[in-house]
């Protein structure tokens, strides 16, 4: 049975799932600043992998319905293969690896990609109007974000009810509503 080709879906992959890769240098960063979110996104069907610098146990992440990747092997590959729907990365990756910041940049001017940077540190371009905007984590997502940080030894970590990123409003088009701008 042929799937229709929309706005958002790829037509070189599974059409029927969308796919969201978050970029960080370990699993506690990527379970700290994102982990709520991508919970929310597996739970409403997303593909979600993690690709990090320093794999370590892959628990936490799978705990929140993720996979591990290798970044410095998908980083080594240009990307090759790699066509997420959203990317979300963290502004000190972007910041110490040059081929990190160019795959952001291009990621930027596609249109097709929703764009999420969390930390305070990264300097957009110019040309791209930056804002915050913030994810309210579902109360199972808040529960299962608890559990990634017992995972990783990290039991005193307080899950807050928010996740803040910044993303190129000029460009925002959320494929849910799960990310809204900061007022």
């Amino acid at each position: 049975m042929p799937v229709a080709v929309g706005e958002g879906i790829r037509p070189e992959r599974d059409a029927v799932r969308y796919r969201l890769d978050v970029v960080a240098f370990d699993v506690i960063d990527v379970v700290a600043f994102a982990g709520g979110w991508l919970f929310d996104r597996g739970a409403a069907g997303w593909d979600i992998a993690a690709l990090v610098a320093n794999p370590g146990d892959s628990r936490p992440l799978r705990i929140l319905g993720a996979e591990m990747v290798d970044l410095e092997r998908v980083l080594a590959s240009g990307g090759e293969g790699r066509r997420p729907d959203a990317l979300a990365i963290a502004a000190d990756v972007i910041e110490r690896d040059s081929r990190a910041h160019d795959g952001l940049i291009r990621a930027l001017g596609d249109s097709g990609i929703e764009v999420v940077v969390w930390g305070e540190s990264w300097m957009s371009p110019p040309e791209h109007r930056v804002e915050r905007v913030v994810h309210r984590l579902s109360i199972a997502a808040q529960a299962f974000k608890a559990h990634a940080f017992a995972a990783a030894g990290h039991r005193d970590m307080a899950v807050e009810p928010t996740e803040i990123f910044r993303t190129d409003v000029s460009a925002f088009r959320p494929f849910g509503v799960d990310l809204t701008p900061v007022a």
